[in-house]
């Protein structure tokens, strides 16, 4: 009865190995383009174009919205890197655990090229994973300095949130 369960279960979590791959290879490619949406951004804040200030154009957009409609906002639009920068490194443990049973079991047996193959994926997967997290945690981070930034000039009523005007604000 053991045996069996012990068995299952193996079988059973094999089976999560391609679709945790598959949500690895997505994420890495996420973070690429969270970053380029990220550098866009940063460009468009330098040149102080209206678009880099995403909250504050809304406000002039809809001026009915309040900062705590704006908060919600600028939530939202975190929400995907957030949850990239938290789940990447979870699927990454597991993608790193997968196929250790393999490995270990084809050491058992003797066969050190299958060990190879298997420590190969478990490694990649978690260097792609750690790699996602780590540019989607940076993007995410200056974005929620950047969306509060913008908050503060909408609650102030300054017309947008370049350094020059945050420094007047101060």
């Amino acid at each position: 009865m053991n045996a069996n369960l012990e068995i299952l279960m193996y079988d059973a979590s094999q089976l999560f190995l391609a679709p945790v791959l598959l949500a690895i290879a997505a994420l890495f490619l996420y973070a690429f383009h969270a970053c380029g949406a990220f550098l866009w951004q940063a460009w468009q804040r330098r040149l102080g174009a209206d678009a880099g200030f995403e909250l504050v154009e809304m406000h002039r957009a809809n001026p009915a919205l309040d900062i705590a409609e704006l908060e919600a906002l600028a939530s939202q639009r975190l929400e995907v890197s957030r949850i990239a920068t938290r789940v990447a490194p979870m699927l990454g443990l597991v993608a790193t655990m997968i196929p250790m049973g393999p490995a270990l079991k084809a050491l058992g047996d003797g066969q050190l090229a299958d060990v190879s193959r298997s420590l190969m994926v478990a490694f990649s997967a978690v260097i792609l994973a750690l790699i996602a997290a780590a540019l989607t945690f940076w993007a995410h981070s200056v974005r929620r300095r950047w969306y509060a930034t913008d908050l503060l000039a909408v609650e102030k009523g300054l017309p947008a949130a370049s350094p020059a005007t945050m420094e007047g604000a101060r």
